[in-house]
């Protein structure tokens, strides 16, 4: 099973990127992100159950959406009106209930002027 994740990158205040992360080697019924700024502990971002309704952080919640292209086994993290808190390495993960979390390798996001 692999995770590869993409679309990290710097941006300005206020500005949007889209995260990107395909999973291959298994299908899961659960894919999300989570995060980790310096110093601090790896957080929930949002996840997606499939075929359930999707979870928000609070801090994130509207400006951060969350999607699935089942078909091509996908989940996607689209973020908006970012801010400098929001930088951090962001992780996808994938799992089915009852079963170990799969991890990406990690998307360095950074927020700055």
């Amino acid at each position: 099973v692999q995770l590869q994740a993409s679309g990290g990158g710097l941006v300005q205040p206020g500005g949007s990127l889209r995260l990107s992360c395909a999973a291959s080697g298994s299908i899961f019924r659960v894919m999300g992100w989570y995060r980790q700024a310096p110093g601090k502990q790896r957080e929930l971002v949002a996840i997606a159950p499939s075929g359930g309704s999707t979870n928000y952080a609070d801090s994130v919640k509207g400006r951060f959406t969350i999607s699935r292209d089942n078909g091509k086994n996908t989940v996607y993290l689209q973020m908006n009106s970012l801010k400098p808190e929001d930088t951090a390495v962001y992780y996808c993960t994938a799992y089915n209930p009852g079963y170990r979390n799969y991890w990406g390798q990690g998307t360095l996001v950074t927020v700055s002027s």
